[in-house]
């Protein structure tokens, strides 16, 4: 929530990749030693013990935001394992590089952001249960990028000499999976934030970056040994490098033959969006994208998309709301057409080690915790899963134990609550410039406003079966 009440603590941070689209567009300052050399900046202040807030009826809700020139519209969709629920709602408009407004449809194409990260999870443990990769094994020999890595302590008293030793432990894809092996987002970790400001400065500025690999965006060193620390970072775009490697294929085209084909999906694509039928249903937060190619540009300018090369399984993916609903629904069932049934059960267990855990805790209870947490209840524990944040105990009238859930850009939350026999997706098309208060808002109702319509349509069934 951007605001200028000096009443608060002022957190200078920067909204993370799951909150408001992957973009190295923000020029955001951690600390006084770890400038970012962007187009903007903004200061975010966080207040430490607000809880988002729940409005009510969702649709009441996102109409009221729509009236208020907020967003343009949503995409919601939530369903049990067995279909026989079924939420499917797209409200408001959205404008076409022609000018021409229609009604959003289920149908739309949106951009992903970091909700790309479970599709790519699930395509690494695909590799899995092929054979092909092991979870703790060692993947030096598979990306010898990875095993050359240190890990940057500091800088020496010279202000500009990194201080860096060699890394403790070897990073494994379950690390790379849960954030744990020290591969951060330069925006969120200072130190690495400084490392990187001086190696772009030392090449030919930002521009340089146009195009590059995940080998060559993410070159920076560890900012903690792996799985001895916990921070938000390109572990699976690194994640599905490996599986280029291992399976000969794009991450996309691995994809669509191992994810979305199984499912019936058709209408997915990593960025840029060349499909014609794609472009034209495209939904994006840049009001004026010249190509059509799905530029997810958070004003200044900038676009990470355009700044990478090739499918990154972090950010880079667009799709349907409903398909996506897809993927979340077979996980649900647990129904064998995408992973093992005992590949997704150890979806749904902790991962992180006791050092790795306690840095989790540790940013869940921080400034930005708010955003780590992904709209679960303030301070209740949670661990991290195989693909998002894992809640560890019951919320009444809310997300049962073992609910994983995370979300991608101002577009996407969602979840996968297999006790109560729930999953869902919310997507919030956002207008410029961001009210990031009201769309905080509006994803948190969608999250429990959809528990109320699921406990009333089970109230309803007893109904008509007695």
């Amino acid at each position: 929530m951007v605001q200028d009440d000096p009443s608060q603590d002022e957190v200078i941070l920067p909204v993370p990749p799951f909150h408001v689209y992957i973009t190295s567009v923000l020029h955001c300052t951690l600390s006084s030693n770890s400038f970012l050399p962007h187009p903007f900046s903004f200061s975010l202040v966080i207040p430490n013990t607000t809880p988002i807030m729940d409005k009510g009826d969702i649709e009441a809700s996102v109409q009221a935001a729509i009236d208020d020139g907020k967003i343009s519209g949503a995409i919601m969709c939530a369903t049990d394992a067995e279909g026989r629920f079924a939420y499917d709602n797209a409200m408001g408009e959205r404008t076409l590089l022609s000018g021409e407004k229609r009604p959003h449809q289920l149908d739309d194409v949106v951009f992903l952001a970091s909700a790309t990260k479970l599709l790519a999870t699930i395509a690494a443990l695909q590799c899995v249960d092929d054979g092909l990769l092991s979870l703790t094994g060692d993947l030096s020999s598979i990306a010898p990028e990875l095993a050359a890595k240190q890990v940057i302590t500091g800088f020496a008293e010279d202000g500009d000499t990194p201080l860096l030793e060699p890394k403790a432990r070897p990073i494994t894809l379950e690390t790379l999976l849960t954030h744990s092996s020290g591969t951060t987002y330069h925006f969120l970790d200072p130190v690495v934030g400084r490392w990187r400001e001086k190696s772009v400065s030392s090449s030919s500025g930002g521009e340089a970056e146009a195009g590059k690999t995940v080998e060559q965006l993410f070159n920076y060193p560890l900012g903690f040994h792996p799985g001895a620390g916990w921070l938000y970072g390109p572990g699976l775009d690194w994640a599905g490098r490996i599986v280029e490697r291992v399976t000969g294929k794009s991450l996309g085209d691995h994809m669509h033959e191992r994810l979305f084909g199984p499912l019936g999906i058709k209408d997915a694509q990593f960025y840029p969006v060349t499909r014609p039928d794609l472009r034209a249903r495209l939904v994006d937060l840049n009001p004026s994208d010249p190509d059509a190619l799905g530029r997810a540009v958070l004003g200044g300018g900038g676009d990470m998309n355009q700044r990478g090369q090739a499918d990154f399984g972090g950010h880079g993916l667009f799709m349907t709301t409903s398909d996506y609903g897809k993927i979340l629904r077979s996980l649900l069932a647990n129904d064998g057409k995408i992973l093992k049934p005992a590949t997704v059960d150890a979806m749904f267990e902790n991962h992180l080690s006791p050092e790795a855990a306690a840095a989790h805790h540790a940013a869940l209870e921080s400034p930005m915790g708010v955003f780590f947490r992904v709209g679960t209840e303030p301070g209740s524990p949670a661990g991290y899963g195989l693909g998002g944040l894992l809640t560890s105990q019951d919320v009444e009238g809310w997300y049962g134990e073992r609910t994983l859930t995370w979300g991608g850009g101002l577009t996407l939350t969602w979840f996968i609550d297999r006790k109560n026999n729930l999953c869902g997706v919310g997507a919030v098309q956002a207008l410029l410039p961001l009210d990031n208060e009201v769309i905080s808002t509006l994803k948190q109702t969608f999250r429990r406003d959809i528990y109320r319509k699921y406990a009333t349509w089970k109230q309803e069934q007893v109904k008509v079966s007695s």
